[in-house]
């Protein structure tokens, strides 16, 4: 009976250090202080790349901004914030890749360059003045025209983790 008894006993403090040790990861709030930053602007950046391609600068504001709103407890306001996104389209470009003996190029790469100014009024050493790039590849059989919608949803998408990365996620 007391072998029971202990066994009963030493369960329960098994399953109560179990219930009340926990481990909680972040991983939509990045290593944002919400105590000392509370509002954020987005300004759009603008397309200054040589080669432009109009719909690229509405999907890449749209993508930031809704992956910095969305997934943080910050306030868009117009002036004045604790943290601040600036920045331009800098590069937009199309090279061949992967040679074929035949001297055509049997893969094209699409890429994107964009140059972000994040400034943290609040932890001014945490500013940043950066380019982020990031480019993807397609078969030379298919034209740019076939592919580039998704090509630029892909790259957008991998430019702003990159971005929120460097910038909110304190990676």
């Amino acid at each position: 009976m007391l072998n029971r008894w202990t066994m009963c006993c030493l369960s329960m403090m098994v399953l109560l250090c179990l219930l009340s040790c926990s481990i909680s990861y972040k991983f939509d709030g990045g290593s944002i202080d919400y105590n000392l930053v509370k509002t954020v602007m987005i300004r759009d950046f603008q397309n200054q790349a040589s080669l432009v391609y109009p719909p690229l600068t509405q999907t890449f504001n749209s993508q930031l901004r809704s992956r910095i709103i969305d997934q943080t407890r910050l306030r868009e306001v117009s002036n004045n914030a604790d943290l601040q996104f600036e920045g331009e389209i800098t590069g937009y470009d199309v090279a061949g890749m992967a040679v074929k003996e035949d001297a055509y190029a049997s893969m094209t790469r699409l890429t994107i360059t964009v140059k972000v100014r994040y400034t943290n009024n609040k932890k001014p050493e945490e500013s940043i003045d950066q380019n982020f790039q990031s480019f993807q590849e397609f078969s030379s059989s298919r034209s740019l025209d076939e592919v580039q919608d998704q090509l630029i949803r892909d790259i957008v998408t991998d430019l702003v983790d990159q971005i929120y990365n460097a910038t909110l996620g304190n990676w």
